[in-house]
């Protein structure tokens, strides 16, 4: 998948809108997928994200998280947190398939089906240029604004 064009989409976005990928055209796009709202790792990461968003915006970066939480969790999460960037809320699984992010998980002994932790650096061009998978938190959002210095 890296270096090829990603096909359109839209989803259902925080800020009452829809975020559509080609209206992105001409930015850089951070697509980082989490697995749901308001849990311990899930909160740190968009914190980290929000911490650094000025630094992405500089960047020429556009930040959205998607999870399959609905659009109310996704305002309730974003207001608490004070987020300045939307989630995606990708409750049918379409985008979740398209980059394959959905795997069996360990959770209290039991297998559960979920999203990896991932993320996914889109140029100017909508061409595909990083990825990464079963991301740990810590330190996650400083190694992605560290990419875009060298798009």
């Amino acid at each position: 998948m890296i270096d090829q064009t990603v096909d359109d989409f839209s989803l259902p976005a925080t800020s009452d809108r829809a975020f559509t990928l080609s209206a992105c055209r001409g930015s850089i796009v951070v697509l980082y997928f989490y697995p749901k709202d308001s849990t311990p790792g899930c909160t740190t990461e968009a914190q980290q994200f929000r911490d650094l968003y000025p630094q992405f915006v500089k960047a020429g970066a556009v930040v959205v998280g998607v999870s399959r939480d609905g659009i109310k969790s996704h305002e309730n999460f974003k207001a608490r947190q004070n987020l300045p960037f939307d989630l995606l809320a990708d409750t049918e699984e379409f985008l979740c398939a398209r980059f394959a992010v959905i795997k069996m998980k360990s959770m209290c002994g039991k297998q559960v089906r979920g999203i990896e932790r991932s993320t996914f650096v889109i140029d100017r061009q909508g061409v595909l240029r990083c990825e990464w998978r079963a991301v740990k938190v810590a330190g996650h959002a400083q190694a992605v604004l560290d990419f875009l210095a060298q798009l």
